[in-house]
């Protein structure tokens, strides 16, 4: 049975054996993904990511080892996994998202740090700029400026009368605030009231989406966070439930079962991240290897979703789909 493999069976992180890793960082280099989510629901992501890694010539256990470590959902596991993370002393870090990265960078300066998803790096203290990091963080931005701003507009062009839309979103992501920011200012500039029900947990989402029926919100706008993300499912039912149709930043929620996604193409990121973690590996520094951002974003509507909710979806916004999901 391969090491991630008896890892994922026991079901944590904990029981990897000390010796066996040891052994591993001394035969070949060692990539060590922590992530905040639930390691089940990014398989396509851990998928992309080793399809990058082979495309740069890196295959798990020949000439790279990779373990995975997840904090299945619970944030406040996070720092004991980034404890155990540098403990390893990993070659790279691959950091799933900016609360891992958060994490790690204040627990290592020395070990470099990837990030498919490093979201408001610079106003976080990640890196110094995009052009030249200056640290130990480099990696792929997620959030582009003005994202927010224009899923409030495709609210409004899914639900033409909105006046009341609702955030789904748990600040004690990092990544959080900033959108619910933009938002709320694109809300007051367009007249819309903006309802956002406090969320820490995985268990405070069903709670939060009664809160969101109650106040009879048009339009619920699904934050990008590692732990909505991993949540995408149990989201989507629970809007369904309440007949709420959702707009999320990514693909993913649509495919189960969100309306509308807009914003980037995650899988690009993650198969996009190989290539940093060949540079490192080539000798290159984190602090020399810029910042890069998606090139595109991308459209995804669900059309049994809006069928469904009883939506008709404005052929305007079917016209700039990059995907329809019957």
């Amino acid at each position: 049975m391969r090491r991630r493999e008896f890892l994922a069976a026991c079901g944590g992180a904990w029981i990897w054996p000390v010796t066996a890793l040891g052994q591993v960082t001394r035969e070949r280099p060692l990539v060590i993904w922590i992530g905040g989510g639930r390691q089940g629901v990014v398989a396509d992501l851990i998928k992309v990511f080793e399809e990058g890694l082979r495309e740069v010539g890196y295959r798990d256990g020949y000439n790279i080892e990779i373990a995975y470590l997840f904090a299945e959902g619970q944030v406040e596991r996070v720092p004991a996994l980034a404890d155990e993370v540098v403990r390893r002393n990993p070659t790279v870090i691959l950091a799933g998202a900016v609360d891992t990265a958060l994490a790690v960078k204040a627990r290592t300066t020395s070990i470099p740090i990837v990030s498919p998803a490093l979201a408001d790096a610079t106003h976080l203290g990640l890196v110094k700029s995009f052009a030249r990091p200056g640290g130990n963080v480099t990696g792929i931005t997620p959030y582009v400026e003005g994202l927010p701003e224009k899923q409030m507009e495709l609210a409004r062009d899914l639900v033409p009368k909105a006046r009341k839309i609702g955030l789904i979103g748990n600040m004690n992501d990092a990544k959080a605030p900033p959108q619910r920011d933009e938002l709320s200012e694109a809300g007051r500039k367009l007249g819309i009231e903006i309802v956002a029900p406090d969320i820490r947990t995985p268990e405070d989402i069903a709670r939060a989406m009664q809160d969101l029926a109650d106040a009879q919100v048009d339009v619920v706008i699904v934050l990008q966070t590692t732990m909505l993300l991993s949540e995408r499912r149990p989201i989507a039912v629970a809007a369904a439930a309440k007949r709420l149709p959702t707009i999320c930043g990514y693909r993913q929620h649509v495919a189960d079962g969100g309306l509308v996604s807009y914003g980037v193409d995650l899988l690009w990121c993650f198969r996009r991240a190989a290539t940093f973690i060949d540079k490192i590996l080539k000798g290159a520094a984190p602090q020399d290897i810029p910042v890069e951002f998606p090139s595109r974003l991308q459209m995804v509507v669900n059309l049994g979703t809006a069928k469904a909710l009883g939506i008709t979806i404005p052929p305007t916004v079917l016209a700039r789909a990059d995907e329809v999901i019957e």
